[in-house]
């Protein structure tokens, strides 16, 4: 189910649509505690983001509530991984890891 958001990086942004997704990884921390990683993501059409190609840390998508509020979510690696991979063996669709960073 997707939804309009807006996908920027620095000044450039595009109004695309994203499906809202998660990621929750169950790690270890460097003094053996557990560590829960639970982060939003995105999952984007890879051509629906035009001149700004590939994502890369701090990009920004900002997405409008049902409560009509904005969220912005700030685009970061989770774990050890990329902050985007494809999610589909056609790499037509990229899901894209985020953290809530501003609500308006």
């Amino acid at each position: 189910m997707s939804h309009a958001v807006t996908y920027a990086r620095g000044s450039t942004s595009v109004a695309i649509n994203a499906t809202p997704g998660r990621t929750v990884l169950e790690l270890v921390d460097q003094n053996g505690f557990p560590l829960r990683i639970d982060a939003k993501d995105w999952l984007i059409r890879a051509t629906d983001l035009g001149n700004l190609l590939l994502p890369e840390d701090g990009d920004r998508v900002t997405e409008i509530g049902t409560d009509g509020r904005s969220r912005t979510y700030e685009v970061m690696r989770v774990g050890g991984e990329p902050c985007w991979r494809y999610a589909d063996p056609n790499h037509a669709t990229i899901r894209v890891h985020s953290k809530l960073v501003a609500t308006e």
